[in-house]
């Protein structure tokens, strides 16, 4: 069966993330049977890293505050989790899946497919985002 994605709830997802009058930093969509629905959403980035077990596979949508010296700006990833312990066959719809999440998360600085705990790991994301944003000012300091 092919998937769907349920548009209408998943961007007001999203628009909750790219808010800044909330404190939602992230939300999670994941599939209920073949739709990709909302998920769960929060403040913590710890938070959603406990969603991303190896028996799911989701997409996250997570806001990060990088910058440097200088001037502090909010970027946004688009990660795409698939765990240790996902088939075959549902990793590879992942990634044809994913154009479907793309529909509604469309501005996003980096984005990132992962499966292994360690890449999850919030300096890691922060670096690579920085690494994306363009003029770094803390390089005179290094």
């Amino acid at each position: 069966m092919a998937t769907k994605i349920d548009k209408e709830a998943c961007r007001e997802a999203y628009n909750l993330v790219r808010d800044d009058a909330t404190d939602v930093n992230w939300v999670t969509f994941k599939y209920n049977g073949s739709t990709i629905v909302p998920g769960d959403q929060g403040v913590d980035y710890e938070t959603f890293k406990r969603k991303c077990t190896d028996d799911v596979r989701l997409f996250g949508f997570v806001r990060f505050t990088t910058g440097d010296a200088m001037s502090k700006r909010v970027k946004f990833a688009l990660i795409t989790w698939i765990g240790e312990d996902v088939s075959g066959l549902q990793r590879a719809k992942t990634g044809t899946d994913k154009t479907l999440v793309k529909e509604v998360v469309q501005n996003f600085a980096k984005e990132f497919v992962i499966s292994d705990h360690k890449e999850l790991d919030e300096n890691y994301i922060k670096s690579e985002l920085k690494k994306a944003g363009g003029a770094n000012y803390d390089a005179q300091n290094e």
